[in-house]
């Protein structure tokens, strides 16, 4: 997705990739190793997204938005409640009912984080995305500050006895994603 940014032009088109990550932890570009209270056999990188630590792994989707955020005339805080407000959308579709914070990016449902934003942007392009938290084993973010938050606890559209996989949690996030940047 950098090499894709980077070569980016004023024509190339948008995208959006869906994917899920093997275990893996990332430290934003703020990230304090110090909120990574042990990794265990979990590989650690440093990304150049924002934020702090997070983990990512099977079971949890992820969609990175390549966006030219000038043609679509989004600032970034814009496209981070587009983001965070596709996300809580798509989990209505599901009966959860979710909610962003201003004072702490993502999406929250009973106060335990269940959706994360880490964004980049060159170029007047976005890249890196969202995750969302489905069906996976929660116990890894046991070992971090999440997001750079003491005590924060994650949550998964199974704890809400939602089960579907993977692919058709995408299907409602991306709609709402494309009908954010189209409308």
């Amino acid at each position: 997705m950098q090499q894709f940014t980077q070569e980016r032009t004023e024509e190339t088109p948008d995208e959006i990739w869906i994917l899920e990550h093997l275990p893996i932890y990332t430290l934003g570009l703020n990230g304090k190793q110090e909120h990574l209270l042990g990794s265990g056999n979990i590989p650690v990188i440093k990304s150049d997204r924002g934020g702090q630590v997070t983990y990512h792994g099977p079971g949890q989707l992820i969609i990175y938005t390549l966006l030219d955020i000038k043609r679509l005339k989004l600032g970034i805080r814009q496209l981070v409640t587009l983001l965070e407000q596709s996300m809580v959308m798509a989990l209505a579709e599901f009966g959860i009912t979710a909610i962003a914070k201003p004072e702490a990016p993502g999406v929250y449902v009973d106060n335990k984080k269940i959706g994360s934003i880490g964004i980049r942007i060159k170029k007047n392009a976005s890249y890196h995305g969202i995750s969302l938290n489905n069906n996976m084993d929660l116990t890894p973010f046991d070992h971090i500050n999440t997001c750079g938050f003491r005590d924060l606890q994650v949550t998964q559209l199974a704890d809400f006895g939602v089960s579907v996989s993977t692919a058709e949690l995408a299907i409602p996030v991306v709609q709402a994603i494309n009908s954010a940047i189209t409308s």
